[in-house]
Order: structure tokens, then C-alpha cells, then sequence
């Protein structure tokens, strides 16, 4: 299950769910503007959006994927397609002069910051197309279910460090500042692991 090729898909999935997006930038506001308590009611409630995703990915995917080969193959290359468009946004990212922005902030009580990050993730048809992407990607087409919700713990642990961490980081003003003049590096890096990643899934194809 752990091989070098899917080592580099997991660092990838990391990366992409901690690059700029509606999730990782309303942690960060909410940690900078509320505390790390609010951001870490609002980061759980990502994580159950997250989580219902991945499951229903998990549970269509494996009876889909053993009757229709065609499917797995053609969201492999949706998989490799959709890190190309992630690197092309990092470099973009990082050749803009205003870079240095943070945070998106939520406010409410923390049933309300977790409903509000589960709503975020839950309404973004990004979230169940990345989980059937990368269980694609990582899985051969004949997985069973136990395969896959193998797969998903190994993916959840990641946006559980992912998510958690942006609570806890930026709710501290000196990660803030080294993020800020950090921020160009960071998304070079980006850039750089969604396009090996991506390099990775299409001559693992080419190779079978």
C-alpha cells in the first residue's frame, strides 16, 4: 500500500489542501482575528465536511470502479489534469505582487464555526472530486472497500495535520510574519510537488 509513488501523492494531497482556498484561509482568518479555539471549532467542522466526502467517495468508488474499469482510468488522468491546474495557480501565486495576503475570518459561537466549516466543504464540488481523484490515483481499480477506507485514513490523517496545524500556526502573529515573507517559497514549492505528483500518475500509466 505505502510505495514511494504514493508517498509523493500523499506529500502532494498535503500541499494541495494547505495552498490558499476557501478552507485554509478562513482558518487562518479565524485564528488571527478570534483565537486558536474558534479556529480549531471551525477547522473540525472542515474536517467532518471533509470527512463525509471522502466516505461517500469511498463507498461509490468501489463498486463503480470494478464495473467500470473505464472510469478509474479516466479519473487517474482527471486526477493528473486537476494538480497541473493546482501547480499553474501556485506559480501564478507566487509571480503576483500581492502574495502576502491571509485569511478570510468567521465569527459566531463554536457550534456555529463548526457548522460554518462544514458548510464550506460540504458546498464545494472541489472536495468529493479531489476524494475520487486521488482514490483513483492511489488505488489499483480492482480495490475493495477496505482498501479504500484504508486509503482514506492515510489521506484524513494528512487534512487533519493540514487543518489543525493552520488553526494552531496561525494563531500565532510570529508564524504569521515568517508566513507572509515566506509566502512566494511556499508556493514555488507547491508548484513544484503538483507537477512531480502529477508527472508521477501519468508515467505510472505509461509504464503498466
Amino acid at each position: 500500500m505505502i510505495t514511494p509513488e504514493f508517498i509523493a501523492i500523499w506529500i502532494a494531497w498535503l500541499m494541495a489542501g494547505g495552498s490558499p482556498g476557501p478552507a485554509t484561509m478562513g482558518i487562518a482568518g479565524t485564528a488571527m482575528s478570534e483565537g486558536r479555539r474558534p479556529a480549531l471549532a471551525f477547522a473540525l467542522g472542515i474536517l467532518a465536511g471533509s470527512a463525509s466526502w471522502g466516505i461517500a467517495a469511498a463507498l461509490g468508488l468501489s463498486a463503480v470502479m470494478l464495473a467500470n474499469v473505464w472510469l478509474f482510468e479516466l479519473l487517474r488522468y482527471a486526477g493528473a489534469a486537476y494538480l497541473g491546474w493546482l501547480a499553474i495557480k501556485a506559480l501564478k501565486r507566487a509571480a503576483s505582487p500581492q502574495n502576502a495576503a491571509v485569511g478570510t475570518p468567521f465569527k459566531g459561537s463554536f457550534r456555529t464555526l463548526f457548522a460554518k466549516g462544514a458548510a464550506i466543504h460540504i458546498t464545494n464540488p472541489k472536495a468529493i472530486l479531489s476524494w475520487a481523484s486521488i482514490y483513483a490515483i492511489v488505488a489499483p481499480a480492482t480495490a475493495t472497500p477496505a482498501t479504500l477506507f484504508g486509503y482514506f485514513s492515510l489521506l484524513y490523517a494528512g487534512s487533519i495535520l493540514v487543518f489543525v496545524g493552520y488553526a494552531v500556526l496561525f494563531s500565532s502573529e510570529r508564524v504569521v510574519r515568517g508566513y507572509r515573507r515566506a509566502s512566494r517559497a511556499f508556493d514555488l514549492a507547491f508548484a513544484g510537488f503538483f507537477g512531480f505528483a502529477g508527472y508521477k500518475i501519468l508515467t505510472a500509466r505509461l509504464e503498466n
